[in-house]
């Protein structure tokens, strides 16, 4: 037995000798491409921070690298050149002549060349982790005839930070229990849709109805500052929640102000107005509204039949509130992981801080909300209650963007440091599950997202998600009741409480029409 095998252990070295022929050929090839490669550019390169995440970068190519490359080329066209030359053969003319005739189309050819692997050796040899595309312009760029070959160009980088130990931090947990009252309220929320409004009826005791939350108000609203009308809303229809969301403003403390006025009475509402509003001087400012109160409604919730289970995906009662359990848990471990994400942010800027310049901020302004809302969408959060949250998001867009761009810079370095990555099984899983939570094809998910340009959005967000379950993982927490979460959805109402075209406020203004920012009370 011993006698067989002994040629098996040897068979191995025997095979990859076997072809020499093969082997010095692949050999071969491989030195002639090694010989085809430029040679590493000898370049020197000054950096000059011109502002916040700015560096104004200066590259010098020495000369020799530069006359080698032209030699090359000259070289190429005096033997192999099928462009022909009046009054030569091909290949046969002079050397000069070739130089004078194609000067320029060489130069062109040696400046792309030089640029591109200047610009790739750049990369590779200095960690300065460009944001957007250099500013050069290689029109405007000559290979002058003596000398070295300077290029200077500005570029938006990612902001340089030290991260602290990221791992076994203490973090608190806001934790609370589900409750049946819990699941009735999502339930009445959910099931409103599909009953029937009417009046409010009168109290036990025959008194007249008053406001409480969860009603519904028609209302008229009027918003003044000092003798100044800005906006009017007749008959204004919405449900009573503690914080209601026009398209310009936040109203943070409706609940509060509203609670117990009758109909006929006026109650006054603070409202904060957000960076879309279209008056720019009440940007960031709270206004007190007029509310006048109309009538009082509630919703007669419908009878609950199989057929209406079916609109829910369930056969009957017991099912559709073990779901609704299942998506207030989902909504609590979004609050607890967005609690955790806010500590450790606060924990890892403690330690470093940065600056974010303007115009990133107005450009990062969607790509920024579409993260947050892909995470929204990724924690089971339903679409009407994301576009309420977006109102929110929207009260100070480039404060919320700033914020959003330094986690993402946080966690895009601890995915870095830790060599996370997302490859596209992760983003076709992630697509599959979003399909099945919103019960529609992947296809036309993966379609719509491209359509809206989110798919950069999904994949920021899955990479984040990476690093943050890393770093969460080693947390030690200390469980804590959890308050009335300010996060909770407010009301949204599709109008605005203030009239004129709304503002985007990730587009600058002309400077010539720029207002002045008025002071924030």
């Amino acid at each position: 037995m011993t006698d067989e095998t002994e040629p098996t252990a040897t068979e191995s070295p025997t095979s990859t000798a076997a072809d020499p022929t093969a082997t010095a050929t692949e050999e071969k090839e491989k030195g002639e491409e090694q010989a085809k490669k430029p040679a590493k550019l000898t370049q020197s390169v000054e950096f000059r921070d011109v502002g916040p995440c700015k560096k104004h970068i200066k590259v010098t190519v020495e000369r020799r690298d530069i006359d080698v490359r032209i030699e090359e080329k000259f070289t190429e066209l005096a033997v192999e050149s099928t462009v022909p030359v009046p009054g030569f053969r091909p290949g046969k003319a002079p050397r000069k002549i070739i130089e004078r005739r194609f000067h320029k189309d060489v130069a062109d050819q040696v400046k792309a060349e030089v640029l591109l692997a200047s610009l790739e050796q750049l990369t590779t040899e200095h960690d300065i982790s460009p944001l957007t595309t250099p500013n050069i312009d290689p029109a405007k760029l000559e290979i002058p005839k003596e000398g070295p070959f300077i290029y200077e160009f500005e570029v938006e980088v990612r902001p340089q930070f030290e991260l602290p130990d990221y791992k076994g931090l203490k973090l608190k947990r806001p934790v609370r229990q589900i409750t049946d009252a819990d699941v009735a309220k999502e339930e009445r929320r959910l099931l409103e849709p599909y009953g029937q409004v009417m009046p409010k009826p009168a109290a036990p005791g025959g008194s007249e109805p008053v406001v409480d939350i969860g009603d519904y108000l028609v209302a008229d609203l009027s918003t003044r500052d000092g003798d100044r009308v800005l906006g009017e809303i007749k008959e204004m229809r919405f449900r009573v929640e503690p914080r209601v969301a026009f398209k310009d403003g936040v109203a943070s403390k409706f609940g509060e102000q509203v609670k117990g006025a009758k109909v006929g009475e006026v109650r006054t509402v603070d409202i904060s107005f957000t960076d879309r509003v279209a008056d720019q001087s009440l940007k960031g400012r709270i206004i007190q509204a007029r509310l006048d109160i109309k009538d009082i409604k509630i919703v007669q919730l419908p009878e609950i039949t199989h057929e209406l289970m079916h609109e829910f995906g369930v056969h009957n009662i017991e099912q559709f509130r073990e779901l609704l359990r299942v998506v207030l848990e989902k909504r609590l471990e979004y609050q607890q992981r967005q609690s955790a994400r806010e500590q450790v942010m606060s924990l890892i800027s403690a330690a470093s801080s940065w600056d974010l310049p303007r115009d990133m901020l107005m450009r990062e302004a969607r790509t920024a909300l579409g993260r947050r809302v892909m995470e929204m969408r990724s924690s089971g959060i339903a679409d009407d209650e994301i576009a309420a949250r977006q109102r929110t998001l929207e009260r100070d867009s480039l404060q919320s963007t700033a914020l959003a761009l330094k986690e993402h810079f946080v966690l895009q370095k601890i995915a870095d440091v830790e060599k996370l990555e997302v490859t596209d099984d992760d983003i076709n899983d992630e697509i599959e599950r979003l399909a099945e939570q919103h019960d529609e094809p992947p296809r036309r998910l993966r379609a719509q997202l491209e359509r809206e340009g989110m798919m950069d959005a999904l994949a920021a967000d899955l990479i984040e998600r990476k690093a943050l379950d890393l770093v969460l993982s080693t947390a030690q927490y200390e469980d804590v009741p959890m308050t009335t979460p300010e996060d909770e959805s407010p009301a949204a109402v599709d109008q605005q409480a203030i009239s004129g075209e709304m503002k985007d406020p990730t587009i600058e203004a002309p400077k010539a029409e720029a207002t002045p920012e008025a002071p924030k009370s």
